[in-house]
Protein backbone atom coordinates (compact mmCIF):
# COMPACT_ATOMS: atom_id res chain seq x y z
CA UNK A 1 0.00 0.00 0.00
CA UNK A 2 1.26 3.46 -0.87
CA UNK A 3 2.51 5.58 2.00
CA UNK A 4 0.28 8.41 0.88
CA UNK A 5 -2.93 6.46 1.54
CA UNK A 6 -5.11 7.97 4.29
CA UNK A 7 -2.67 10.88 4.57
CA UNK A 8 -5.40 13.27 5.62
CA UNK A 9 -6.27 11.42 8.81
CA UNK A 10 -6.11 13.84 11.76
CA UNK A 11 -7.23 13.95 15.37
CA UNK A 12 -11.00 14.21 15.82
CA UNK A 13 -12.13 17.82 15.36
CA UNK A 14 -8.70 19.05 14.24
CA UNK A 15 -8.33 21.11 11.06
CA UNK A 16 -6.72 19.56 8.04
CA UNK A 17 -2.97 20.26 7.79
CA UNK A 18 -1.84 22.80 5.22
CA UNK A 19 -0.93 21.32 1.79
CA UNK A 20 2.79 21.99 2.23
CA UNK A 21 2.78 20.00 5.47
CA UNK A 22 1.02 17.09 3.76
CA UNK A 23 3.57 17.13 0.94
CA UNK A 24 6.44 16.92 3.43
CA UNK A 25 4.78 14.10 5.35
CA UNK A 26 4.09 12.21 2.12
CA UNK A 27 7.73 12.50 1.02
CA UNK A 28 8.97 11.32 4.43
CA UNK A 29 6.62 8.32 4.58
CA UNK A 30 7.46 7.29 1.04
CA UNK A 31 11.15 7.27 1.96
CA UNK A 32 10.41 5.10 4.99
CA UNK A 33 8.36 2.72 2.88
CA UNK A 34 10.85 2.34 0.04
CA UNK A 35 14.20 2.67 1.80
CA UNK A 36 13.47 1.27 5.25
CA UNK A 37 10.75 -1.20 4.24
CA UNK A 38 8.57 -0.31 7.22
CA UNK A 39 5.24 -2.07 7.66
CA UNK A 40 1.95 -0.38 6.80
CA UNK A 41 0.89 -0.20 10.46
CA UNK A 42 4.13 1.56 11.38
CA UNK A 43 3.73 4.06 8.54
CA UNK A 44 0.15 4.69 9.64
CA UNK A 45 1.34 5.43 13.19
CA UNK A 46 3.92 7.95 11.91
CA UNK A 47 1.27 9.55 9.70
CA UNK A 48 -1.21 9.88 12.57
CA UNK A 49 1.36 11.56 14.85
CA UNK A 50 2.59 13.91 12.13
CA UNK A 51 -0.92 14.84 11.03
CA UNK A 52 -1.84 15.67 14.62
CA UNK A 53 1.12 18.03 14.94
CA UNK A 54 0.74 19.69 11.55
CA UNK A 55 -3.01 20.18 12.09
CA UNK A 56 -2.15 21.95 15.35
CA UNK A 57 0.50 24.03 13.56
CA UNK A 58 -1.89 24.92 10.73
CA UNK A 59 -4.49 26.14 13.23
CA UNK A 60 -1.87 28.52 14.63
CA UNK A 61 -0.99 30.01 11.27
CA UNK A 62 1.99 27.88 10.23
CA UNK A 63 1.88 26.93 6.54
CA UNK A 64 4.79 24.47 6.30
CA UNK A 65 7.66 22.92 8.21
CA UNK A 66 9.72 25.99 7.27
CA UNK A 67 7.56 28.05 9.64
CA UNK A 68 8.07 25.72 12.60
CA UNK A 69 10.71 26.33 15.26
CA UNK A 70 11.68 24.59 18.50
CA UNK A 71 9.41 26.88 20.57
CA UNK A 72 6.40 25.83 18.51
CA UNK A 73 7.23 22.15 18.97
CA UNK A 74 7.65 22.61 22.73
CA UNK A 75 4.30 24.42 22.90
CA UNK A 76 2.69 21.56 21.03
CA UNK A 77 4.18 18.91 23.32
CA UNK A 78 3.11 20.86 26.41
CA UNK A 79 -0.41 20.98 24.98
CA UNK A 80 -0.34 17.22 24.51
CA UNK A 81 0.61 16.78 28.17
CA UNK A 82 -2.14 19.16 29.28
CA UNK A 83 -4.59 17.08 27.27
CA UNK A 84 -3.59 14.06 29.35
CA UNK A 85 -1.35 12.33 26.80
CA UNK A 86 1.05 9.85 28.42
CA UNK A 87 4.71 10.82 28.46
CA UNK A 88 5.54 7.82 26.28
CA UNK A 89 3.07 9.10 23.66
CA UNK A 90 4.56 12.61 23.88
CA UNK A 91 8.02 11.11 23.29
CA UNK A 92 6.68 9.13 20.33
CA UNK A 93 5.20 12.26 18.74
CA UNK A 94 8.44 14.17 19.21
CA UNK A 95 10.34 11.28 17.63
CA UNK A 96 8.04 11.35 14.58
CA UNK A 97 8.46 15.13 14.20
CA UNK A 98 12.22 14.87 14.65
CA UNK A 99 12.59 12.12 12.03
CA UNK A 100 10.39 13.89 9.48
CA UNK A 101 12.16 17.23 9.87
CA UNK A 102 15.57 15.58 9.73
CA UNK A 103 14.57 13.86 6.49
CA UNK A 104 13.35 17.10 4.91
CA UNK A 105 16.52 18.88 6.05
CA UNK A 106 18.67 16.14 4.53
CA UNK A 107 16.74 16.40 1.26
CA UNK A 108 17.34 20.14 1.10
CA UNK A 109 13.67 20.98 1.54
CA UNK A 110 14.54 22.81 4.78
CA UNK A 111 17.59 24.98 5.32
CA UNK A 112 17.71 24.21 9.06
CA UNK A 113 16.63 21.55 11.55
CA UNK A 114 14.29 23.33 14.01
CA UNK A 115 14.21 20.48 16.53
CA UNK A 116 17.88 19.54 16.57
CA UNK A 117 18.37 21.02 20.04
CA UNK A 118 15.35 19.35 21.63
CA UNK A 119 16.06 16.35 23.84
CA UNK A 120 13.66 13.47 24.23
CA UNK A 121 11.68 13.17 27.49
CA UNK A 122 13.20 10.91 30.11
CA UNK A 123 10.85 7.95 30.38
CA UNK A 124 10.33 5.59 33.26
CA UNK A 125 11.26 2.13 32.13
CA UNK A 126 8.34 -0.27 32.45
CA UNK A 127 9.10 -3.96 32.45
CA UNK A 128 6.88 -6.17 30.32
CA UNK A 129 4.24 -8.36 31.95
CA UNK A 130 5.18 -12.02 32.02
CA UNK A 131 3.64 -15.28 33.19
CA UNK A 132 5.20 -17.94 35.36
CA UNK A 133 5.99 -21.27 33.74
CA UNK A 134 3.03 -22.75 35.63
CA UNK A 135 0.68 -20.06 34.30
CA UNK A 136 1.89 -20.66 30.75
CA UNK A 137 1.25 -24.37 31.14
CA UNK A 138 -2.30 -23.63 32.32
CA UNK A 139 -2.88 -21.26 29.42
CA UNK A 140 -1.61 -23.71 26.81
CA UNK A 141 -3.78 -26.47 28.28
CA UNK A 142 -6.94 -24.33 28.35
CA UNK A 143 -8.35 -25.26 24.89
CA UNK A 144 -9.94 -28.66 25.52
CA UNK A 145 -11.20 -31.23 23.03
CA UNK A 146 -10.41 -32.51 19.55
CA UNK A 147 -12.69 -30.25 17.50
CA UNK A 148 -11.11 -27.88 15.00
CA UNK A 149 -11.26 -24.81 17.27
CA UNK A 150 -9.39 -26.21 20.31
CA UNK A 151 -6.89 -27.82 17.92
CA UNK A 152 -6.25 -24.47 16.27
CA UNK A 153 -6.16 -22.55 19.54
CA UNK A 154 -3.67 -24.97 21.11
CA UNK A 155 -1.41 -24.79 18.06
CA UNK A 156 -1.59 -20.98 17.93
CA UNK A 157 -0.77 -20.57 21.62
CA UNK A 158 2.07 -23.08 21.36
CA UNK A 159 3.61 -21.16 18.42
CA UNK A 160 3.40 -17.85 20.31
CA UNK A 161 5.21 -19.29 23.31
CA UNK A 162 7.56 -21.78 21.64
CA UNK A 163 8.89 -19.22 19.14
CA UNK A 164 8.33 -15.89 20.87
CA UNK A 165 6.37 -14.85 17.80
CA UNK A 166 4.61 -11.52 17.50
CA UNK A 167 0.89 -11.91 16.86
CA UNK A 168 1.28 -10.53 13.33
CA UNK A 169 4.03 -13.05 12.60
CA UNK A 170 1.91 -15.94 13.86
CA UNK A 171 -1.21 -15.08 11.85
CA UNK A 172 0.93 -14.52 8.74
CA UNK A 173 2.61 -17.92 9.09
CA UNK A 174 2.18 -19.95 5.91
CA UNK A 175 2.52 -23.62 5.15
CA UNK A 176 5.53 -22.76 2.96
CA UNK A 177 7.30 -21.35 6.04
CA UNK A 178 7.10 -24.67 7.88
CA UNK A 179 10.11 -26.90 7.49
CA UNK A 180 9.01 -30.47 6.54
CA UNK A 181 10.15 -32.09 9.78
CA UNK A 182 8.62 -29.21 11.79
CA UNK A 183 11.87 -28.58 13.63
CA UNK A 184 11.89 -24.85 12.82
CA UNK A 185 9.56 -22.12 11.60
CA UNK A 186 10.40 -19.21 9.32
CA UNK A 187 8.83 -16.06 10.75
CA UNK A 188 8.50 -12.81 8.81
CA UNK A 189 8.85 -9.84 11.14
CA UNK A 190 9.06 -6.08 10.96
CA UNK A 191 10.41 -4.69 7.71
CA UNK A 192 9.67 -8.09 6.11
CA UNK A 193 12.81 -9.51 7.73
CA UNK A 194 12.75 -13.27 8.13
CA UNK A 195 14.27 -15.36 10.89
CA UNK A 196 14.40 -19.08 11.64
CA UNK A 197 13.16 -20.08 15.10
CA UNK A 198 13.30 -23.57 16.67
CA UNK A 199 9.99 -25.30 17.38
CA UNK A 200 9.79 -27.46 20.50
CA UNK A 201 8.35 -30.95 20.59
CA UNK A 202 5.03 -30.03 22.24
CA UNK A 203 4.49 -27.16 19.83
CA UNK A 204 5.35 -29.47 16.96
CA UNK A 205 2.75 -32.00 18.13
CA UNK A 206 0.05 -29.34 18.48
CA UNK A 207 0.84 -27.83 15.08
CA UNK A 208 0.83 -31.24 13.38
CA UNK A 209 -2.52 -32.13 14.95
CA UNK A 210 -4.02 -28.86 13.71
CA UNK A 211 -2.62 -29.02 10.16
CA UNK A 212 -3.49 -32.68 9.62
CA UNK A 213 -6.76 -32.55 11.54
CA UNK A 214 -8.79 -29.38 12.06
CA UNK A 215 -7.22 -27.33 9.27
CA UNK A 216 -7.55 -30.15 6.75
CA UNK A 217 -11.23 -30.51 7.68
CA UNK A 218 -11.86 -26.77 7.20
CA UNK A 219 -10.12 -26.82 3.82
CA UNK A 220 -12.24 -29.80 2.75
CA UNK A 221 -15.42 -28.01 3.85
CA UNK A 222 -14.55 -24.74 2.11
CA UNK A 223 -13.10 -25.15 -1.39
CA UNK A 224 -11.84 -21.54 -1.46
CA UNK A 225 -9.73 -22.31 1.63
CA UNK A 226 -7.68 -24.78 -0.41
CA UNK A 227 -6.10 -21.78 -2.11
CA UNK A 228 -5.04 -20.29 1.23
CA UNK A 229 -1.51 -20.87 2.45
CA UNK A 230 -2.00 -19.33 5.91
CA UNK A 231 -1.62 -21.92 8.64
CA UNK A 232 -4.29 -20.55 10.97
CA UNK A 233 -7.84 -20.34 9.59
CA UNK A 234 -11.28 -19.45 10.93
CA UNK A 235 -14.51 -21.44 10.73
CA UNK A 236 -15.25 -19.94 7.30
CA UNK A 237 -11.85 -20.96 5.94
CA UNK A 238 -10.55 -17.39 6.00
CA UNK A 239 -7.21 -16.46 7.60
CA UNK A 240 -7.19 -15.71 11.31
CA UNK A 241 -6.88 -11.94 11.88
CA UNK A 242 -5.55 -9.90 14.80
CA UNK A 243 -8.94 -9.42 16.44
CA UNK A 244 -9.67 -13.14 16.40
CA UNK A 245 -6.15 -13.88 17.66
CA UNK A 246 -6.58 -11.55 20.63
CA UNK A 247 -9.97 -13.06 21.46
CA UNK A 248 -8.43 -16.53 21.22
CA UNK A 249 -5.78 -15.65 23.83
CA UNK A 250 -8.28 -13.84 26.08
CA UNK A 251 -10.61 -16.86 25.98
CA UNK A 252 -7.78 -19.23 26.92
CA UNK A 253 -6.68 -16.91 29.75
CA UNK A 254 -10.24 -16.80 31.11
CA UNK A 255 -10.59 -20.58 30.94
CA UNK A 256 -7.22 -20.98 32.70
CA UNK A 257 -8.24 -18.59 35.47
CA UNK A 258 -5.59 -16.03 34.52
CA UNK A 259 -5.93 -12.21 34.54
CA UNK A 260 -7.60 -10.69 31.51
CA UNK A 261 -4.58 -8.46 30.80
CA UNK A 262 -2.92 -11.52 29.23
CA UNK A 263 -2.35 -10.84 25.53
CA UNK A 264 -0.47 -12.48 22.64
CA UNK A 265 2.53 -10.29 23.50
CA UNK A 266 2.50 -11.65 27.07
CA UNK A 267 3.52 -15.02 25.68
CA UNK A 268 6.35 -13.40 23.69
CA UNK A 269 7.60 -11.68 26.85
CA UNK A 270 7.28 -14.91 28.81
CA UNK A 271 9.23 -16.81 26.12
CA UNK A 272 12.15 -14.38 26.42
CA UNK A 273 12.05 -14.16 30.21
CA UNK A 274 12.02 -17.92 30.70
CA UNK A 275 14.94 -18.35 28.30
CA UNK A 276 17.02 -15.72 30.14
CA UNK A 277 16.12 -17.20 33.52
CA UNK A 278 17.19 -20.59 32.18
CA UNK A 279 20.62 -19.22 31.24
CA UNK A 280 20.16 -18.56 27.52
CA UNK A 281 22.67 -16.28 25.79
CA UNK A 282 21.32 -12.76 25.31
CA UNK A 283 22.42 -12.63 21.67
CA UNK A 284 20.62 -15.88 20.93
CA UNK A 285 17.44 -14.51 22.51
CA UNK A 286 17.83 -11.32 20.47
CA UNK A 287 18.03 -13.37 17.28
CA UNK A 288 15.03 -15.50 18.16
CA UNK A 289 12.94 -12.43 19.03
CA UNK A 290 13.99 -10.63 15.85
CA UNK A 291 15.17 -7.53 17.72
CA UNK A 292 17.28 -5.19 15.59
CA UNK A 293 19.15 -3.91 18.67
CA UNK A 294 20.50 -5.82 21.65
CA UNK A 295 19.31 -2.93 23.84
CA UNK A 296 15.71 -3.94 23.20
CA UNK A 297 16.46 -7.45 24.44
CA UNK A 298 18.34 -6.23 27.51
CA UNK A 299 15.07 -5.40 29.27
CA UNK A 300 14.74 -9.11 29.97
CA UNK A 301 18.01 -9.09 31.92
CA UNK A 302 16.32 -6.66 34.31
CA UNK A 303 13.47 -9.12 34.69
CA UNK A 304 16.01 -11.83 35.38
CA UNK A 305 17.61 -9.65 38.07
CA UNK A 306 14.22 -9.31 39.76
CA UNK A 307 13.87 -13.10 39.61
CA UNK A 308 17.30 -13.60 41.20
CA UNK A 309 16.55 -11.07 43.95
CA UNK A 310 13.23 -12.73 44.75
CA UNK A 311 14.98 -16.10 45.06
CA UNK A 312 17.58 -14.53 47.35
CA UNK A 313 14.86 -13.06 49.58
CA UNK A 314 13.05 -16.38 49.67
CA UNK A 315 15.92 -18.76 50.34
CA UNK A 316 18.81 -16.81 51.89
CA UNK A 317 18.95 -16.91 55.71
CA UNK A 318 19.29 -13.15 55.74
CA UNK A 319 17.14 -12.54 52.68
Amino acid sequence: MNAADDERTTDHGAPEPAPAFLAGIRDFLEALRVEAGLAHNTLRAYRTDLNAFTAWATERGHASFRDVDDIAVLDYLDGCRNDGLAESSVARRLSAIRMCVRHLFGQGVLDRDPVARLSAPVLRRYLPTTLTVEDVEALLAAPQGDAWRPQRDRAFLEVLYACGARVGEAIALTTDAIEPSLRVLVLTGKGKKTRVVPLGERAREALTAWIDGGRAALVAAHPHAARRSEVFLTKSGSPLDRSNAWRLVKRAARDAGLPQNVSPHTLRHSFATHLIEGGADLRAVQEMLGHASIKTTEVYTHLDSEHVRSLHRLYHPRG
